[in-house]
């Protein structure tokens, strides 16, 4: 368990199922482990037994039950796709261009936060406060989220452009035939 900062709460999950906080010494919910995510504590969900590291194994179980409650966040097109990527040989690239769109958005909306301040007496922006300022500010969040979405687009093509380009040039080198170009038709 070398992975452990010493500012991360520690939780251990048991053979019955059971989660349990080390720092409360108590057992605690998968909600409160939501609850956990929500106020930015890190954390870290090890086996009890064998101490393997278990926390992305809990953070899907909180997203599969959010999927599950009220309005999803992806829709089923959106799955099926993620899940065409395991197993496929971008499957890095994706999980990277994934996590830094996530990271953007994140930025965008800490931007318009900071920029909203002193609307807000400097408090910081509860989710009322988002849905409050959403609806003032939407079309103009639209705006930036498609030119944003627009520019990844095209850089994600460039980049794949760019890798076409590189795997002909370096298999341009073999003595392959070119199709089409047979000597003996």
């Amino acid at each position: 368990m070398s992975t452990k900062k010493s500012s991360e709460r520690l939780i251990k999950k048991y053979p019955n199922r059971r989660l349990y906080d080390t720092q409360t010494s108590s057992y605690i919910t998968l909600a409160d482990v939501k609850q956990l995510v929500l106020a930015n504590e890190e954390f870290l969900v090890v086996d009890a037994k064998s101490d393997e590291d278990l926390t992305r194994s809990i953070l899907l179980q909180i997203i599969l039950e959010e999927e599950a409650n009220g309005s999803p966040m992806f829709s089923s097109n959106a799955l099926s796709q993620i899940i065409r990527y395991y197993g496929h040989a971008m499957q890095g690239m994706m999980g990277s261009y994934l996590e830094k769109n996530i990271q953007a958005f994140i930025d965008i909306q800490n931007k318009l936060a900071e920029g909203s301040k002193d609307f807000y007496e400097g408090k910081p922006f509860s989710p009322e406060m988002w849905t409050q300022f959403m609806n003032v500010q939407g079309p103009m969040m639209q705006g930036m989220m498609s030119n944003y979405i627009e520019q990844s687009k095209n850089l994600f093509i460039q980049m794949q452009e760019q890798m076409q380009s590189q795997t002909k040039n370096m298999f341009g080198t073999f003595p392959f035939p070119t199709p089409g170009t047979n000597k003996d038709e």
